[in-house]
């Protein structure tokens, strides 16, 4: 019993700090187009596409919006930084995925 949850103490710890980095290369990565992690949700799944008719349009318009200029980046193959070098970002900001984790919790 003390095996394993120490095991399970080691394994906690080495998740976190593998997720600690991968969040790292991550958000680098969502920084050079200007997308948060959300933007990268499938919207054909039923339960995000539900989550994203109940959300406010601005959030929606937002999302839209980040998306086209990510692709428009990657097709002039440049940074967010080449033309808004001091532009903040929130690139974990959630706006929508707390109504995702309704709906599935509701279904």
């Amino acid at each position: 019993r003390e095996a394993t949850m120490a095991l399970r103490m080691i394994t906690e710890k080495a998740m976190g700090l593998v997720a600690k980095q991968y969040q790292a290369a991550l958000g680098a990565s969502l920084a050079q187009t200007g997308l948060r992690y959300e933007d990268l949700l499938n919207e054909g799944e039923r339960d995000i596409a539900e989550a994203m008719a109940l959300a406010d349009p601005e959030v929606i318009t937002g999302r839209t919006r980040r998306i086209k200029r990510a692709l428009d980046l990657g097709f002039k193959r440049k940074n967010l930084q080449d033309y808004a070098p001091d532009m903040e970002l929130d690139i974990y900001k959630s706006e929508l995925y707390e109504s995702v984790e309704k709906i599935r919790a509701r279904d």
